[in-house]
């Protein structure tokens, strides 16, 4: 009896611990994600790059990400990924302030796309929900409004409205000071405790590569990775890869379409451009001569005299030998000698 006492409190003791150490690897937050580790330093911000285009109808973009490894944070570069099973979408990974410390929550596969804190990680993933596609019998349909589809032979495609397809706002974790402050929705909350499936063997493995690539620890790049996205898994020297672009403060880079180049500068306000042939004469150079206007013959009445000096030859005389007299105007008028006209002598 004592024997079998002894036994029976040693199986409740094993099964309380056993159920013990699977609820302590099911531990989630309030949202439903797993907790993988926590670091005391916040991850850098979120570098701007273009999405390569998709290899072949059925992959899903998964955009990239910091993760962290024994030399600090590194990037994971965002690549085009097949799914484990059609009919499943993809949420983001994401980092969340918590208790004084940075949260990894790992992403995964379901049927509806859930919470990942609100980040906007761009081409789809704008915080909350996916606006990059939607599966139809066993098909993905591509917005083409935030994919690159243009270089396959993708006919399963429609667009909506333009959209920001580049992460304007950079900020990479979510609460805390600085983070994005957001919230599972209802919805989200719902979806959290849907059957999940874990990132692939391949993403693990493109996750693996990077944290060997020196040239994408944070500490090494200041932010702007070289490699920022591939074309497929581990594809880090294949073509297609893209950079990042010099990225400014947060906030500061334009939503833009694609390779879309930025618009010209317009003119100051105010201002209108000149041609560009037009030569404006230094302010100390005196203005060109102008030449003199041609003599023009006199004209009768006041003023049609030229000065003394420049008064024209004088004119042929008359046959009777006189010269034609001047007109009256031009000569004072006969006076007597009191200083009054003829026509008022008394």
């Amino acid at each position: 009896m004592a024997m079998s006492a002894h036994l029976t409190r040693q199986l409740v003791t094993l099964g309380l611990a056993l159920l013990a150490a699977l609820l302590l690897l099911d531990s989630r937050p309030a949202d439903g994600a797993n907790v993988a580790l926590v670091v005391n330093v916040a991850p850098p911000p979120l570098p701007v790059y273009e999405q390569p285009p998709v290899p072949a109808p059925g992959y899903l973009w998964v955009p990239g990400y910091w993760a962290w490894g024994p030399d600090g944070y590194f990037w994971v570069p965002g690549t085009w990924v097949l799914p484990p099973d059609p009919e499943l979408l993809w949420t983001p990974g994401y980092w969340g302030w918590s208790d004084g410390g940075y949260v990894w929550y790992p992403g995964y596969w379901a049927p509806q796309v859930g919470f990942y804190g609100g980040i906007d990680y761009g081409y789809g993933y704008f915080g909350h929900g996916y606006d990059g596609g939607y599966w139809r019998d066993r098909q993905f349909y591509y917005n083409r409004a935030v994919n690159n589809v243009s270089n396959t032979n993708v006919t399963n495609v429609y667009y909506t409205k333009t959209v920001n397809n580049v992460t304007v706002n950079r900020v990479s974790y979510s609460g805390g000071p600085g983070g994005v402050n957001a919230r599972p929705t209802t919805q989200q909350s719902a979806a959290a405790h849907q059957p999940r499936h874990a990132a692939t063997s391949e993403q693990t493995s493109h996750v693996a590569a990077a944290s060997r690539q020196r040239d994408l620890l944070a500490q090494v790049n200041q932010g702007k990775p070289s490699i920022a996205a591939t074309p497929k898994p581990g594809a880090f020297a294949a073509p297609g890869v893209v950079a990042a672009r010099s990225a400014g403060p947060p906030g500061a880079e334009p939503p833009r379409h694609l390779a879309e180049a930025p618009p010209a500068s317009p003119p100051p306000q105010g201002e209108r451009p000149g041609p560009a042939e037009r030569a404006i004469p230094p302010e100390s150079a005196p203005p060109p001569e102008r030449a003199p206007p041609p003599e023009r013959p006199p004209q009768a009445g006041p003023q049609s005299m030229p000065p003394p000096r420049e008064r024209p030859s004088a004119p042929a005389e008359s046959p009777e030998g006189h010269r034609p007299q001047q007109h009256s105007r031009q000569e004072p008028p006969h006076r007597e000698p009191d200083g009054r006209p003829p026509d008022q002598q008394l």
